[in-house]
């Protein structure tokens, strides 16, 4: 594809840094949101890929390792230790810059005064979940701080949660980062299931009670669908909510099951 030079005016002093597993069916539209204004794009992809993630990652201009997965934390650092540019942009291959975002970014970087004062940058994460942008409840605004100085963070946490530690001012942006995280009720139910069973293997010591298994997930969806507002989503807004409720539940439940499975060995 053509594209504008690297020496481009256009361009800004960012390298856009992404994790990929087997992504060739959504990751050219995450591409195309920063091809032509970011100076870099770095993909890590798993070297067991081998649906052609990678062939369409160079065809955008990216540089493309092949890496053993490590996990969420050390495969973002990792991504992030390739950057050539003095600015970072960490996208996951769901993900799109909508251009509110690029347009505010810009603004940023143009800034009479310079971006001395900043070490990094937040923006609200819109998720599309059947149908419809939310923008209630528990998902939203999901701020997520992603662009930040090279040097001034690194990436923390435990599979599969991450976030990101910065040693310096975060400014707040408006622009939306959009999130297509689930293609279908379906897809949300296998990733609850995994996501609760990935917190039983790193939780699994724990022994919770009665509040635990009951109070807490009625609680998730009273905040989630009343106090935060996220009946104004229509439907996907209840069933996100009940959604989030279940899988509290589901992770408590998974280690107290686990642990009574122990102790009649």
């Amino acid at each position: 594809m053509t594209e504008p030079s690297a020496s481009s005016p256009a361009r800004l002093p960012i390298s856009a840094c992404l994790i990929a597993g087997n992504e060739a069916g959504r990751i050219r539209r995450t591409l195309e949101s920063m091809v032509g204004w970011v100076s870099e794009m770095v993909v890590v992809i798993n070297e067991e890929v081998a649906d052609g993630t990678d062939r369409i990652a160079v065809e955008f201009g990216a540089k493309v390792f092949r890496e053993p997965w490590k996990g969420y934390v050390a495969q973002v650092n990792s991504a992030a230790a390739k950057a050539g540019q003095p600015w970072i942009l960490a996208v996951d291959a769901d993900e799109v810059v909508s251009p509110e975002l690029a347009a505010e970014i810009r603004g940023q970087f143009a800034r009479p005064e310079g971006l001395a004062p900043y070490a990094a940058f937040s923006f609200p994460r819109c998720s599309f979940y059947c149908g419809r942008w939310i923008r209630h409840g528990d998902w939203y605004p999901d701020r997520k701080t992603r662009l930040w100085r090279r040097g001034a963070g690194h990436w923390v946490g435990e599979n599969p949660h991450y976030a990101l530690v910065i040693t310096g001012r975060t400014e707040a942006l408006r622009g939306e980062l959009q999130h297509y995280s689930m293609d279908s009720l379906d897809h949300h139910v296998r990733k609850m299931l995994t996501y609760s069973e990935l917190y039983r293997e790193r939780h699994g010591d724990q022994s919770p009670g009665l509040a635990a298994l009951w109070f807490r997930p009625w609680w998730r969806f009273v905040r989630g669908y009343v106090l935060r507002r996220g009946f104004l989503d229509g439907w996907q807004g209840f069933v996100i909510a009940r959604m989030v409720a279940f899988e509290t539940f589901l992770r408590q439940a998974k280690i107290r099951a686990g642990r009574t499975a122990v102790a009649k060995e």
